[in-house]
């Protein structure tokens, strides 16, 4: 990772999404301040802590950015709110949008289920490679 400065050359890195496009069109919204939160299935190997800071990767594997985790909490699927949606950033940033995109996301993982729990993440921008 020769374009990570010094300062971040020890942290653990991740792409967003299931795809190179779906990483690139996340981190997009992340740069540009639009998306600063995330959710997982509660079983992500990578489970964050507040105060850890990540190497966001883009599509192609290249390191972009970093971000720091502020908050992380664990909800049933269906009582995620409007304010977390918004907070992900993707499409119009309702509940609605966010149920049908990510019941779409884990659905293609093979993941989905009504009663899941989702590690809920929220977290800032730190800086742009």
């Amino acid at each position: 990772m020769s374009a990570v400065p010094e300062k971040y050359q020890g942290l653990r890195s991740f792409a967003f999404g299931d795809g190179p496009k779906l990483a690139d069109e996340l981190l997009d919204l992340v740069i540009k301040g639009v998306k600063t939160a995330t959710c997982s299935t509660e079983d992500e190997p990578n489970t964050p802590t507040p105060g850890e800071q990540w190497i966001v990767r883009d599509g192609s594997g290249e390191p972009r950015c970093v971000i720091e985790t502020i908050e992380v909490t664990y909800r049933l699927f269906p009582d995620v709110d409007a304010a977390f949606a918004y907070d992900e950033g993707e499409g119009d940033r309702s509940l609605d949008y966010w149920r049908k995109a990510h019941r779409t996301y884990f659905g293609r993982q093979g993941k989905f289920r009504e009663d899941m729990m989702l590690m809920c993440e929220r977290f800032r921008l730190v800086e742009v490679f």
